[in-house]
């Protein structure tokens, strides 16, 4: 899953059922989400803040990468997540040394919580139908 070509770093990352495709290069700071930049995709300061969360981790200015990243599925929050968890794996490609600070942050684990499934003769995953007793 993983490639580097001519510096470009490219990494997965995951949330819920959001998949995002990251791709990092040194440049000029140009962040783009699905063909459009951070600030337009990640509406509210709260979610562009947990996309970029690994870049402030470790202590890195936005001007010194080109982020490019192609994300599909979930919501805004759970692909802001997966952004920030792909961020995360390009940014150790890149350098290294950047392991033991994201390792500690929790960006490089992959958050398994998913949605449960609902059950067969229930109405949702874990609600039961009113118990009547008469």
């Amino acid at each position: 899953m993983s490639e580097t070509v001519a510096d470009t770093f490219v990494a997965v990352g995951r949330r819920k059922t959001s998949s995002a495709r990251v791709r990092i290069s040194v440049g000029t700071g140009q962040f783009t989400v699905n063909n459009r930049p951070l600030d337009v995709y990640c509406y509210t300061e709260t979610l562009a803040k947990a996309a970029t969360r690994p870049l402030q981790t470790v202590g890195v200015d936005q001007s010194q990468f080109d982020v490019s990243v192609s994300v599909s599925g979930g919501g805004p929050n759970s692909q802001a997540g997966a952004i920030s968890h792909g961020l995360a794996r390009a940014l150790e490609k890149f350098s290294p040394e950047y392991r033991p600070t994201l390792k500690k942050a929790g960006l490089l684990t992959r958050d398994g919580r998913m949605k449960e499934r609902k059950k067969s003769g229930r109405p949702g995953a874990r609600k039961r139908f009113q118990y009547s007793k008469r």
